[in-house]
């Protein structure tokens, strides 16, 4: 993402009951910092090089580290989410959100 937010996301992240964090990184300050150099081609492919190490490696120590034990409540999200009746929904509505929500709709 490109000077955007990722809180849609993080919302859409926790409304399908999926972990989620974000790993951000900088390529360059030159839009808003006044003491900055100007970008080059150069200086962004070297940044984006090491913004790729960086995440390879995080990533790579996240997945050594990840446990199938997970504590995290993220999966049961949805819960207790629901104030309309399963009665009251469309047809229409149960199948499109199905995947999401089945389990809940007994």
């Amino acid at each position: 993402l490109i000077g955007m937010t990722t809180a849609p996301e993080a919302f859409l992240a926790r409304e399908a009951e999926i972990c989620y964090a974000v790993m951000a990184h900088v390529t360059d300050y030159d839009v808003w910092h006044a003491h900055e150099e100007d970008v080059t081609v150069d200086i962004v492919v070297n940044t984006l090089k090491k913004n790729t190490d960086v995440a390879q490696r995080t990533i790579q120590k996240l997945v050594e580290n990840l446990r199938e034990d997970s504590t995290c409540n993220c999966q049961n999200a949805l819960e207790n989410a629901f104030i309309t009746h399963k009665d009251a929904m469309s047809p229409a509505t149960i199948k499109k959100l199905g995947p999401l929500v089945n389990r809940y709709l007994k």
